[in-house]
Parts: C-alpha cells; sequence; structure tokens
C-alpha cells in the first residue's frame, strides 16, 4: 500500500498554498477556563466550501493524468466532500458529478451545483449513493474521487497540521474529529514527522464509532450502528491508507454523545460566534466532558472545527437540543384541576421562580385524566441547571403533578 510521508505532505501544501485559505486559529477564554490550559480552535469551518475537504480533493484531482482530467471526476457525498470535489474540479476546469442521497439537505445540495457539479440523488444512504458513483464511474471511465481512502487526500487534509504549528508552535494536544480517518491520518502523521511530542487525540460520535473497535481488531470494522446528527463524521467502515497510518502511530481515539455534541455547537455559536456543524463541533464536545475535560493534557490544546455546513433547521433543532442539555430549556406536562384560575396559579408559581414561558398547550383530553382534570404542557427557558431544578422544585412545592419532557 502506498504510504503518506512529509515529503508528500509538503508538496501539497505547495501545491494548495495559491488556493486554500490560511484559516484562523483563536484563542477559546471559555475552554481554556474549563479544561485549564490555553485552548485554541482552528477554525476550518472558514475553509473554502465551509470545511477541510477541498485539501485533499484539490490534492488528488490536481495529480490526475491528463487523460483521466478529460473523463471528469464523480464523487458520493451527503455535502461536505461533494462541495469540496466540486469547487476542485472546478478551480482545475474538469468537470465533476456528485452522487448524493435524496435526504441530502437543499443547502448542501444547492452549494454542491453552485459550485459546477451535475448532482443525482440517489439512494437513501451514502453507501447506496457510492454504489451509484462506483457505477459511473465504470460506465464513464470518471476518475472516482473518494472522500478518505487515498494517498493523495491523506497529504492534503495533513496540511491542517502543518498550519497549526506554523500559528501554535508550542502546541502540545490537537483534537480531530474523525469519521473515515483521512484528517486523523494526516494530522498524525505530520506531527509524528515534524512534533512528535504533540499528543493526538481522533473524536467519535459515540453512536457511529467504527475506529475503537477497528483498531481493537487490527483491521477496519463496520460500526455497529449509525444514528448520529454529526452526519459528517457518521462513517461506517475507517478506509484502508488512513487506517494502516493510524494504526501505526496509535493516536488516542475517545467518543462522545449526542447531548455532547450539541452542547459544543451551542458554545462555538454564542461564546466563539462560529457557525460549527455536529461533526466539526466533535473536538469542543469532548474537551466540554470528563473524557477530556478533567485530564491534564499537554498543552496548549487546538481542536480543529472541521466543518461548518449546517442545514439551518438542523441548526434550530440542535440548539433546541443543546439548550436542553444545558438545562436551559425547560419542556413538562403538569396536571391541574380543571376549573377557573387553575392555570394561572400554575404560571404565577413558574413567574415567580423566573422561568419564561416559551410555549403553553391547554388539553383536556387523554385516558390518564381525571374527569376534572386537565393536562398542561409548558416549555420555558432556564438559567441554567440549578435554575432549572428550582423550577421544578417551586411547581411540586406547590402541589403540582409534573412530569419533565427534557
Amino acid at each position: 500500500m502506498e504510504t503518506v510521508g512529509l515529503a508528500r505532505i509538503e508538496a501539497a501544501a505547495a501545491l494548495l498554498a495559491p488556493v486554500i485559505r490560511r484559516t484562523p486559529t483563536v484563542e477559546s477564554r471559555v475552554l481554556s477556563e474549563r479544561v485549564g490550559t490555553p485552548v485554541l480552535l482552528k477554525c476550518e469551518n472558514l475553509q473554502r466550501t465551509g470545511s477541510f475537504k477541498p485539501r485533499g480533493a484539490y490534492t488528488r484531482i490536481a495529480h490526475l493524468p491528463v487523460a483521466e482530467r478529460s473523463r471528469g471526476v464523480v464523487a458520493a457525498s451527503a455535502g461536505n466532500h461533494a462541495q469540496g470535489v466540486a469547487w476542485s474540479a472546478a478551480e482545475r476546469g474538469i468537470t465533476s458529478t456528485v452522487f448524493m442521497p435524496i435526504g441530502a439537505s437543499l443547502p448542501k445540495l444547492a452549494a454542491t451545483r453552485a459550485y459546477g457539479a451535475q448532482v443525482h440523488q440517489v439512494g437513501d444512504t451514502i453507501d447506496e449513493s457510492l454504489v451509484a458513483a462506483q457505477e459511473f464511474a465504470e460506465r464513464t471511465g470518471a476518475t472516482l474521487i473518494h472522500p478518505f481512502d487515498h494517498p493523495d487526500i491523506v497529504a492534503g487534509q495533513a496540511t491542517v497540521a502543518l498550519e497549526i504549528l506554523e500559528q501554535v508552535p508550542d502546541v502540545g494536544t490537537v483534537v480531530v474529529p474523525t469519521g473515515g480517518g483521512g484528517l486523523l491520518a494526516g494530522v498524525s502523521i505530520a506531527l509524528h514527522e515534524l512534533a512528535p511530542r504533540v499528543k493526538v487525540i481522533g473524536v467519535q460520535a459515540a453512536e457511529a464509532a467504527a475506529w475503537p473497535d477497528s483498531l481493537a481488531a487490527g483491521t477496519p470494522v463496520r460500526a455497529p450502528r449509525m444514528a448520529t446528527m454529526a452526519d459528517g463524521i457518521a462513517v461506517g467502515l475507517p478506509g484502508a491508507v488512513p487506517f494502516a497510518h493510524v494504526a501505526e502511530l496509535s493516536p488516542e481515539i475517545v467518543t462522545v454523545d449526542e447531548d455532547a455534541l450539541s452542547k459544543a455547537l451551542l458554545l462555538c455559536l454564542e461564546r466563539a460566534k462560529l457557525i460549527v456543524e455536529p461533526a466539526g463541533a466533535a473536538g469542543v464536545a469532548a474537551l466540554l466532558t470528563p473524557v477530556l475535560r478533567d485530564r491534564d493534557l499537554p498543552g496548549p490544546v487546538v481542536s480543529i472545527l472541521s466543518g461548518g455546513n449546517i442545514d439551518p433547521l438542523l441548526l434550530t433543532r440542535v440548539i433546541g437540543h443543546g439548550l436542553s442539555a444545558a438545562g436551559r430549556y425547560l419542556a413538562l406536562r403538569v396536571t391541574i384541576a380543571d376549573r377557573p384560575g387553575a392555570l394561572s396559579a400554575l404560571l404565577g408559581v413558574v413567574g415567580r421562580a423566573g422561568a419564561s414561558v416559551v410555549d403553553i398547550v391547554h388539553s383536556r383530553t387523554g385516558s390518564w385524566l381525571a374527569v376534572d382534570e386537565v393536562e398542561v404542557s409548558l416549555t420555558m427557558e432556564t438559567r441554567g441547571p440549578a435554575h432549572r431544578d428550582e423550577v421544578l422544585d417551586a411547581l411540586r412545592d406547590a402541589g403540582f403533578r409534573v412530569r419533565a419532557e427534557l
């Protein structure tokens, strides 16, 4: 198997310099305080097309022989790789075709088309779209641009690490959102060659984590489930090329749950003023939870924000989920007496407790209700976990039967 070394990574950096943005690395005071060492964010969400993906895609496409360029390129993706391939192909004057799942978000479809790709929606999953892309490649002679399983892809993604070393020369730990492994492998290789003291940690969504089992087995193993909001790192099977490098260099792998991902996205939005997709916030999620927060990590720590392409509708849902997970959003059902003044009394308790009502539904139906009872579904904004508990205690102390939903 062809390996990736420092010379190839430096050549990729020289190739990319005229076309790729040198994204900023900014310090996060709130994360630094929580982790106990300086924490900086490498903002690949501000990269061209909104993610790190063009680094690898452009490197791969630029190295195609002339004969292959004339036949165009094809890819399968739900969003970030699609846009990276479409933009890179357009930059090199090459036609591109992208297969995306039927359920791909409209903003990502529109962006991929805007970058010049011919887009086809096939299948319900990326795996089904990839089959269609492979069939297209065999039928037309177009070159399949894999999202992570090629040495040029890994070399291109590794240029993120070169920039980190320039921007934070004394970096001690780099935290990397991890799906198929192209970015993790590239960062690991570059840092092993140039700064072996630096600790590399890959972060996966717990509901789509193929790497822990794969590394334990010594070969890529398909994830048992794929049910995460972090679609950018929801990859069922690590690539052979990145796996070989990751297995050799042994960066640590940790996982984070959905609550942590939504809290991390909310923190990036509120405190760093950065729009980040759930996958891009995976490193921040790990730093917010005991899996990394309570450890003595070598500092400074750099967390890569790998992408910012999030559907506004998903952003709305994730913000709500993050507010709830952070104890700032409380939804509950309260049973009250069906008589005048009962609802006013309930809202009076809520008001005195300092909560702000977002939504309220008053219902007299339900087999669990007595004939003289009604149920009120109440959604409120609270100021955090302690205030949330105070509101619940106040309602229960007032004699209301309360069932928290979130």
